[in-house]
């Protein structure tokens, strides 16, 4: 029987994940509040607000439920409105269906965790987060794992990707990260998130169990000093300013993949090179050879 998956929120790592998952044979819904975007992808669009509990009986059943919502700005209300309160109404809805989804995937974030030394964090460290975000990205897990749907959170660190390009235009204008004291940081491209969702997908589909919880970070947590000076080696850019006052209230920490790599998932980007390698080239960064 062919499986449906339904992605909520479905934007750029959905309609990736999307074309995975109809690539592997799955009938795949995507909902999102303008579903144009879907047209012709093979995903079915379904144009939804989460935010209307009233649209939300029209769900349709499915066997997996990915949620990727994305907050539409940086304040507390918009990211309680985005995680929170959508996933407890969308919770709210499949808890009372007759034929509930096998799976909900919720993704999350590293934001989640408050460390500030570089320390090592992994699926066992607490997350105590001081700012909003991440708190309330942590009262959804807690929906979730209080839920009686099976579920699954994924907490995404830094993604970048075709049209994340921040990193690289920060170098292109002259700027780096201060190199002490060292500032780690953590990041996944966007092709290896939905690589690590229909990897997850694919192990419940086959009858595996999975974990509530994966870290879910590339293999190379550096100091942002680093990355940025590899940046600017690649770009032929010679930094002319060290970026101090923001950088300061960011957190500093090393994200431990162990518990996804022993799923058998493989990186197609393991590190931010060969990942920044790929977004440079397709995006037209790289200075022409001489």
């Amino acid at each position: 029987m062919k499986k449906t998956t339904l992605i909520l929120g479905c934007g750029d790592i959905g309609m990736v994940l999307g074309r995975e998952l109809l690539a592997a044979g799955h009938r795949v819904i995507g909902a999102r509040r303008s579903a144009k975007a879907l047209e012709g992808s093979g995903i079915e669009p379904l144009p939804l607000d989460l935010n209307d509990e009233g649209a939300l009986a029209a769900l349709p059943d499915a066997d997996y439920v990915v949620y990727i919502l994305s907050a539409d700005r940086f304040d507390e209300a918009a990211y309680r409105a985005a995680y929170l309160d959508g996933l407890k109404a969308v919770l709210r809805v499949y808890e009372g269906r007759d034929q509930a989804p096998k799976r909900l995937f919720f993704v999350s974030s590293t934001s989640v965790y408050g460390q500030k030394e570089g320390e090592r964090v992994d699926e066992e460290t607490p997350a105590e987060s001081a700012g909003f975000a991440g708190a309330l990205m942590r009262e959804a897990e807690q929906a979730l794992r209080a839920s009686p749907l099976p579920g699954t959170t994924v907490r995404f660190s830094g993604i970048y990707g075709p049209g994340r390009d921040r990193l690289i235009r920060q170098v292109l204008e002259g700027r780096i990260a201060p190199e002490t004291p060292p500032m780690y940081s953590n990041r996944i491209h966007r092709d290896d998130c939905a690589g690590v969702l229909a990897h997850l997908i694919g192990l419940e589909a086959q009858g595996e169990s999975l974990e509530e919880l994966y870290l879910a970070s590339d293999c190379a947590p550096e100091p942002l000093h680093e990355v940025m000076a590899w940046l600017a080696g690649q770009l032929k850019v010679e930094p002319t300013e060290v970026i101090q006052a923001p950088l300061r209230k960011r957190s500093s920490k090393r994200c431990d993949n162990t518990r996804l790599r022993e799923t058998g998932y493989v990186f197609r980007y393991p590190s931010y090179r060969e990942g920044y390698a790929q977004v440079m080239k397709e995006g037209g960064f790289l200075p022409e050879p001489v």
